[in-house]
């Protein structure tokens, strides 16, 4: 009976480990949410992930991460549009200073630098963003710099839109986002 017993644990010991060894394993994230667009996009930036090559003030920031679809799975080959406002609050409407397009690696990897963008009348800094998974669809929405006063007074930001792991060092600035789009 005694050896039966031990049999029967260690069964039940066993079971939860072939189960996870066998059982898929779905694994969900939840979406970036979208926010508006704003007036300033202009279509066809180029593509290039130093966004600051011809800007001589501001504080410089490079932006890293990671785009994933739904099911947390990284999407090679996402393009991640970027615009926003100069140190001062102003956008180039003309041109395309502080705007472009970079692609994801095989990872879902981006990088692009930039400058920490300026306050403007009613908006707190932020940048804009569409990424756009291959195949078709496309989120807009906007990063915003974390711990800035502004952002409690703007209409349009959400705290889970805040740049992640911010850090300002040796006057240069560093961000990251994980962005996750529906395929």
């Amino acid at each position: 009976m005694r050896k039966l017993a031990m049999t029967v644990l260690a069964l039940g010991a066993l079971w939860p480990a072939a189960l996870a060894q066998t059982a898929p394993t779905a694994r969900t994230c939840t979406l970036t949410p979208a926010e508006t667009e704003g007036p300033y996009y202009t279509p066809g930036a180029p593509a290039r992930s130093d966004l600051a090559a011809d800007v001589r003030t501001g504080t410089p920031l490079t932006v890293s991460g990671q785009v994933l679809d739904q099911n947390c799975q990284p999407l090679r080959g996402a393009t991640v549009d970027v615009w926003q406002a100069d140190a001062e609050g102003q956008y180039d409407n003309s041109g395309y200073t502080l705007r472009g397009k970079v692609t994801t690696d095989a990872r879902g990897r981006y990088t692009f630098q930039t400058v920490v963008p300026g306050e403007y009348p009613g908006r707190t800094p932020h940048i804009h963003v569409k990424v756009t998974a291959p195949g078709g669809r496309t989120l807009t929405t906007q990063l915003y710099i974390p711990g800035l006063a502004s952002n409690a007074r703007d209409r349009i930001y959400q705290a889970q839109m805040q740049l992640q792991n911010y850090r300002l060092q040796g006057g240069r600035a560093t961000a990251t986002y994980t962005f996750v789009v529906q395929r």
